[in-house]
């Protein structure tokens, strides 16, 4: 399974999704079955590393992350590379949509979707609370892992 997470500027929620998954993932012994990267809507962020109170959080809950990870813009070419491209909220959906119009093989939802709730994640880079993000983002990651059926079909 080939997942690539999305935010905004991809060095808060979308590089915390990636690490987050990557870690479970880890866990759970199936590493060999996934690919995990994460991408922005924006190309606003594009070269920089994750946002340091994003890096401060990963790290209190002992989320291991690359110190080399740099932000990067979604492309077109990224809906053939991956068989889920997840959206941290509306707004990322929205912009996505505008860059890839088309999605045959429903491949494009919201995180939040996978624990049955189609609500947003909040953006901490403006409430500041990146713990929230955090277990946001964590609840969404074990649906994922808990749902894979739903992955795989």
């Amino acid at each position: 399974m080939r997942i690539l997470f999305v935010c905004h500027g991809n060095i808060c929620r979308s590089p915390m999704a990636e690490f987050i998954l990557k870690a479970l993932v880890k866990v759970r012994g199936l590493e060999d079955r996934y690919f995990i990267e994460s991408a922005a809507v924006s190309a606003e962020e594009t070269g920089n590393p994750i946002y340091p109170p994003a890096k401060r959080c990963l790290t209190q809950h002992g989320v291991p992350f690359d110190n080399s990870k740099r932000a990067r813009q979604i492309t077109g070419a990224d809906y053939d590379r991956f068989d889920r491209i997840i959206c941290m909220d509306s707004s990322n959906l929205r912009l996505i949509r505008r860059m890839i119009p088309s999605d045959p093989e429903g491949k494009i939802h919201l995180l939040m979707s996978y624990t049955g709730v189609g609500r947003d994640v909040a953006d901490p880079w403006y409430t500041g609370d990146f713990e929230e993000a955090f277990q946001d983002i964590l609840e969404g990651c074990e649906a994922i892992l808990n749902n894979s059926f739903i992955l795989e079909s």
